[in-house]
């Protein structure tokens, strides 16, 4: 195995999970048999698993069970076929939302380093990693990595996640965590109201699948009297983030605001807020990217050290 050790960042979301490289719903659905074909299918341990799909329902945290160790696995073998690898020592780079950063910090690393060496295939590939090292950081901050050496003076960064809606101060540049943190209002509390509302008036449930295409790209294969309710329903959650931005006391028509996360894209479209103090960065790699950003830092100072 060569001896150089790579960083990869995974964003390990409700809804889905995102690599430098990669974006896939949170889903793992385990398998009777051998399966007849083997696209998303991850071998693990003598056992076959399907990744992706419907995503996985909303747990009390991502370690009690086996699903997001599956999901990681598949994020790191989408990572290392983009980059031409089979074996690898790897830093997983990783984030937790601001509300519960400090108490869920340990369990996540224990959980993603409890094997140190892991052989599985992914799409009939085998890989072969080494878990030399797992870094957490504050969903959030490694969103805006990048751009921090522009943040001069008092900024908010809001990301809008599948279950939360974190909240991270940046005063000179520096995170301030003391003012900083989560609402559990994420986009999932949108889309289930958005199914109230279609059952409600029609009569009818709605896949996720069509609310969230409807999300992204503003229309879907629907007959019309869904997509108006879909995209009403939006409107008004995306006027009550900035009404829960405004009650944390954060002047929301002043106060430079940058939308990160799954709900940037949906604050530039739907909440009809044009502000010089507001701006947003849509791709959903962002956090990911900027974990594995932070983790390639760490591994060159240590290298110099």
């Amino acid at each position: 195995m060569d001896n150089q050790i790579i960083a990869i960042g995974i964003d390990h979301g409700w809804s889905h999970i995102k690599t430098r490289n990669s974006c896939f719903v949170s889903g793992v659905a385990e398998l009777g048999s051998e399966p007849m074909v083997y696209d998303n299918i991850l071998e693990y341990n003598g056992k076959y698993y399907r990744i992706g799909g419907d995503r996985l329902k909303v747990q009390e945290n991502k370690t009690c069970n086996e699903n997001y160790y599956y999901l990681t696995l598949a994020a790191v073998a989408k990572e290392m076929k983009a980059r031409g690898l089979k074996e690898a020592r790897v830093v997983l780079a990783v984030g937790l939302p601001i509300g519960r950063f400090g108490a869920e910090k340990k369990s996540f690393i224990n959980y993603l380093s409890k094997n140190r060496m892991v052989r599985f295939r992914y799409e009939k590939t085998q890989y072969l990693i080494t878990i030399e090292k797992v870094l957490v950081y504050p969903q959030c901050y490694g969103a805006v990595v990048d751009r921090l050496p522009q943040m001069a003076g008092q900024e908010y960064v809001v990301d809008i996640g599948s279950w939360t809606i974190d909240t991270l101060k940046i005063i000179d540049r520096a995170p301030d965590e003391s003012s900083s943190g989560s609402d559990p209002n994420g986009i999932i509390t949108c889309m289930r109201k958005i199914d109230e509302v279609c059952v409600k008036k029609t009569n009818s449930k709605i896949d996720e699948y069509m609310i969230r295409e409807v999300m992204i790209k503003g229309d879907a294969n629907l007959d019309q009297v869904y997509i108006d309710i879909i995209k009403k329903e939006i409107e008004k959650y995306t006027r009550s983030v900035f009404r829960i931005i405004a009650e944390s006391g954060i002047n929301v028509k002043t106060t430079p605001i940058t939308f990160v996360g799954g709900g940037a894209g949906l604050m530039k479209r739907y909440a009809g807020i044009s502000q010089r103090n507001i701006s947003y960065i849509e791709d959903v790699r962002a956090n990911a990217v900027g974990y594995e950003t932070l983790a390639a830092m760490y591994l060159a100072k240590r290298k110099t050290a």
